[in-house]
């Protein structure tokens, strides 16, 4: 359970690091799977529905962004995000009934895996309000040198800024924006079984991986029930009919109930549209789209 002091700086700054959230038990079957799924992309020469491949990826060496969707995949990961132990950790930021978004691992791989350009979350999927969050489960050790999530305190409560560029979704944010400050950013760090909490408007990114091991954190993406994808957005709901539609968000139920009331917030909006010619992951949104990295050298 949260404190009352830890509840407030999330309020303040739009994200909390929690040290040691996950027990032993479950960060070794999390790392189990893990390293299984890795190593099955191996078989792999493209890019599909189940798995990112990085630049350099081999069979000798599988080198990957991300693995897309995991909750899916094995049921361990579905399982930890309903865990009685992580629930208690949101409910007091989300309310009692909570839907699962998405989730993703992302492994950037070592010795230069890829970066996360700049971006609000809130800027690919818009919603009837903003109590959205993405929780980041550290699978390792995460540092200075592994491209670890950085976050701007307190951008939440700001604009949401341009993520276009050459008159498409990009993903990202341009780092000549003068509303983008990232020497204020904070550098969110910790020991495997860590966890992060960063709210969807939060403006944040990580630089590519320089440490000698895989970077492997597991994101899910919760939303409170009552918020409503607005139409248009790049939804795990778009193109649905209502009873699929309906069927998904029970069956993406973390805890509590789906309302049938969509709760209306004042909050800034702007649509990922027109789309970018490959808008099947971050990575590929920011790269397809043209993004400009705040990362290069």
């Amino acid at each position: 359970m949260l404190s009352n002091q830890q509840i407030s700086e999330y309020a303040e700054n739009g994200y909390l690091l929690i040290e040691n959230a996950l027990s032993a038990d479950q960060l070794k079957e999390l790392t189990k799977v893990t390293d299984r799924l890795i190593l099955e992309s191996a078989a792999i020469t493209e890019s599909n529905e189940k798995y990112d491949l990085d630049e350099g990826h081999t069979p000798d060496t599988p080198r990957l962004t991300r693995i897309k969707l995991p909750h899916t995949l094995d049921p361990i990961y579905w399982q930890i995000i309903r865990s009685e132990r992580i629930c208690n950790l949101i409910k007091p930021l989300l309310g009692e009934n909570i839907r699962l978004h998405t989730s993703k691992l992302n492994t950037k791989a070592p010795d230069g895996g890829s970066a996360v350009e700049w971006h609000q979350d809130w800027a690919f999927y818009p919603h009837t309000n903003d109590d959205l969050l993405a929780i980041g489960v550290m699978l390792e050790d995460v540092t200075e040198e592994s491209g670890p999530l950085m976050a701007i305190p307190g951008s939440h409560k700001g604009p949401v800024l341009d993520h276009s560029r050459n008159g498409v979704f990009c993903g990202a944010v341009d780092p000549q924006d003068p509303q983008f400050h990232p020497q204020q950013a904070t550098t969110l760090t910790g020991p495997a079984g860590s966890l992060s909490i960063h709210h969807v408007r939060s403006l944040h990114g990580s630089a590519p991986n320089h440490s000698a091991r895989a970077r492997k954190i597991l994101f899910y993406e919760c939303i409170a029930a009552d918020a409503w994808p607005i139409n248009g957005n790049s939804s795990a709901y778009s193109g649905l009919s209502q009873q699929t539609l309906w069927e998904a968000m029970q069956d993406n139920l973390i805890c509590g109930e789906q309302p049938l009331h969509a709760r209306l917030s004042a909050v800034p909006v702007r649509m990922p549209l027109p789309p970018p010619p490959d808008a099947t992951s971050i990575f590929k949104v920011q790269q397809s789209g043209g993004a400009r990295s705040a990362f290069s050298s």
